[in-house]
């Protein structure tokens, strides 16, 4: 005989359509979106659990208030602004698109949300539907990636003024080796230079010394006195041309290490040019005539008379040198309140456009003058002694027709 089996009785769940009245409960009871529903007044009709924890308030608080007391105090003003216009014109869309929206809480605390509204109308009455999120997180997110953006660009910033500084360093390094490589151009260029002229500069009176010294030891007689006279004319001149050439080297390499200073002082520069002209008129050629002649009432001058003396003996000597025999040498000074110009004019062998422009470079001899005795230091001199004083030298110049040097010193009159 068998047992049987007594049946379970199996309860079943009832199941909810969701487009029900009850499906339509649950979604709004159990979203984790917080939504509520304001009538045309704003007031609060619904909200769901959500929406009431995210504002810290009890079941059924908010109900019947105002929605704009989730609104913080600074803007509610504007939200009910708002309020009354979406009315005029409701329509799902999104809330304060652009912007950062806020919402308070019962506690006072503000915090980010995303708000999205939507609308319907029952027995002839709007209510509107609003979606709320709390947005903490993201902005924290966000700012944290616009914190890490910022340091990143800053890094960026910091190694490209890094990289700019490197690469004008390496600018900068690249410009002082060229510097430094033309400097050692130069000084090779130069050395060459010297050696060349002093090699021709030295040989030639160096060799007519020897030669007249060994004339003169064979002139015993009386009646070669003339003779040995004029062989002692020829030493005592080959030795003070190296004299010269000793001179400018010196001048060269004392203004060079910086050593020379414009020490000014007052003197008459009426008596002082024609002191100077009266001592080189002895080494004039033959016939050679130099005439002075001053401009102005004032005669006093406050500059350096040393250096003064150089520039007139350099600038004299060159026209001397020069100058035709029977040539006209002309010297003029003016001074007035502010300036003193010097004019040194001869008629001499001038210099051609082509070597105008390294007239005053160091060692530089015109190609008409390298038959004549010079060291092509004097006028490299000269300009920078006049560069000490403050002064500017210019000039013009017209093959076989002659040379003028202009000088212009600024003065301080005492």
């Amino acid at each position: 005989m068998s047992k049987l089996v007594p049946k379970h009785t199996i309860k079943k769940t009832k199941s909810v359509k969701m487009d029900s009245k009850e499906g339509l409960h649950a979604l709004f009871a159990y979203a984790t979106e917080g939504i509520l529903i304001t009538n045309s007044k704003g007031e609060i009709t619904k909200i769901n659990p959500s929406a009431e924890r995210l504002f810290g308030y009890d079941e059924g608080e908010l109900v019947g208030k105002k929605i704009e007391l989730l609104v913080p105090q600074k803007y509610r003003g504007n939200h009910t602004d708002h309020r009354a216009k979406y009315n005029t014109n409701p329509h799902p869309r999104s809330m304060g698109k652009g912007m950062t929206l806020f919402g308070v809480r019962k506690d006072g605390k503000e915090f980010p949300v995303e708000i999205s509204l939507s609308n319907y109308t029952t027995n002839d009455e709007l209510y509107v539907i609003a979606f709320i999120i709390d947005i903490t997180e993201r902005k924290q997110a966000e700012e944290k990636l616009k914190s890490y953006s910022t340091e990143l660009e800053k890094r960026v910033e910091d190694r490209t003024l890094m990289l700019r500084e490197a690469i004008a360093e390496l600018e900068k390094t690249k410009e002082e080796i060229h510097a430094a490589l033309e400097k050692e151009k130069e000084l090779n260029d130069l050395k060459s230079r010297f050696v060349s002229m002093a090699s021709h500069e030295f040989r030639t009176p160096l060799s007519t010394i020897l030669s007249s010294v060994s004339l003169i030891s064979k002139y015993n007689s009386p009646d070669t006195e003339d003779k040995k006279q004029k062989h002692i004319s020829r030493v005592k001149s080959s030795v003070s041309h190296l004299t010269d050439l000793l001179n400018d080297f010196l001048s060269l390499g004392k203004l060079e290490e910086g050593v020379i200073k414009a020490a000014p002082q007052l003197f008459n520069i009426v008596e002082f040019s024609k002191d100077v002209i009266v001592e080189l008129q002895v080494v004039a050629k033959e016939g050679q005539q130099i005439k002075y002649e001053h401009t102005g009432s004032i005669q006093e001058v406050y500059l350096d008379n040393k250096l003064l003396r150089n520039i007139y003996i350099n600038l004299l000597s060159n026209a001397i040198k020069f100058s035709p025999e029977n040539g006209l040498i002309l010297i003029n000074t003016e001074v007035d309140e502010r300036f003193m110009r010097i004019e040194v004019i001869d008629s001499g062998i001038g210099i051609s456009k082509e070597d105008q422009v390294h007239l005053f470079e160091r060692f530089f001899r015109a190609q008409n003058a390298t038959n004549i005795q010079g060291t092509g230091l004097g006028l490299n001199i000269v300009a920078k002694y006049v560069e000490l004083m403050g002064g500017e030298i210019t000039f013009t110049s017209e093959l076989n027709k002659g040379t003028t040097f202009s000088i212009k010193f600024p003065l301080e009159l005492n």
